[in-house]
């Protein structure tokens, strides 16, 4: 019998999970069925209990059930409980195991696709919501030399920068940023290019930094992309490549073989281009 996956969320037509894991599938010879899963905003549990009860093998979570997924799980990887979230659900005879696969992937894509080393930069993390959780631990994993976490509310940025335990992070608010010295990676983990809008950065933040990265992706460049490469950041990325390759983590965890991601990524970013 095909073994059932599938991504669970509200809304959850826009999806790209599924295109992604058939491609998957198709390179490594895997038979699994890879579906949409629309749960009511109430009813999180009772709809990962009726695809559990059904057969399915695991889940990709997204909005707005990551913190849910988190309580649901017997047990976190160690990932998962630095994020405080869940976006991948491993059901097992022993229980279900909880993952989030959201840092890693964004690191696999700035280091590989882009050809970044992180070892030894300093970092700027925009926004201490639920996105940035899910890459600090990866980015201090990676050797980062520090993380400054900048936030419209300043006791956010610093309540996170304690929760990390980790004497390379700090946080403020965005009027303490001329005074923070020079970035050489600047990750913008707010919502706002969704609404054809960048943080309010000062342009300094952007000289000579090596990369700004935008976890959010569209057809064109963010604003934030559009302001950093304008004001000297030597290069700007969205984040189609961090769905492509947190997308391809899961998969490694659930079927045990790690996927070809750039055929992948290509056909993504010509099929938004296309429009």
């Amino acid at each position: 019998m095909t073994d059932r996956y599938a991504v669970i969320g509200n809304p959850i037509a826009h999806s790209r999970s599924p295109d992604i894991h058939a491609q998957f599938a198709a390179q490594t010879g895997q038979q699994i069925r890879y579906e949409r899963l629309l749960a009511p905003l109430d009813g999180f549990v009772a709809a990962v209990d009726a695809f559990r009860a059904a057969g399915g093998r695991g889940l990709n979570v997204t909005v707005p059930f990551k913190l849910q997924a988190c309580d649901y799980a017997d047990r976190l990887s160690p990932r998962a409980r630095a994020a405080g979230a869940v976006n991948t659900l491993v059901f097992g005879s022993d229980g279900v195991e909880g993952d989030n696969t959201d840092g890693v992937g964004m690191v696999r894509d700035i280091a590989g696709r882009h050809h970044t080393v992180l070892d030894g930069l300093r970092v700027l993390l925009v926004g201490a919501g639920g996105a940035a959780r899910g890459v600090l631990f990866p980015l201090l994993q990676a050797g980062v030399a520090a993380v400054l976490i900048v936030n419209r509310t300043p006791d956010k940025a610093r309540a996170l920068a304690l929760a990390s335990a980790d004497s390379r992070v700090a946080g403020c608010g965005f009027d303490e940023l001329d005074k923070a010295g020079r970035f050489d990676l600047l990750v913008n983990a707010t919502s706002a290019g969704l609404d054809d809008a960048a943080p309010p950065l000062p342009t300094s933040c952007y000289a000579n930094a090596r990369l700004a990265y935008d976890m959010v992706y569209g057809a064109r460049p963010t604003p934030f992309m559009q302001i950093a490469r304008s004001h000297g950041c030597a290069m700007s990325c969205d984040g189609l490549g961090m769905l492509v390759e947190q997308a391809a983590e899961s998969f490694r965890i659930w079927r045990g073989v790690m996927p070809e991601t750039e055929p992948v990524y290509q056909q993504l970013r010509q099929t938004l281009v296309a429009g």
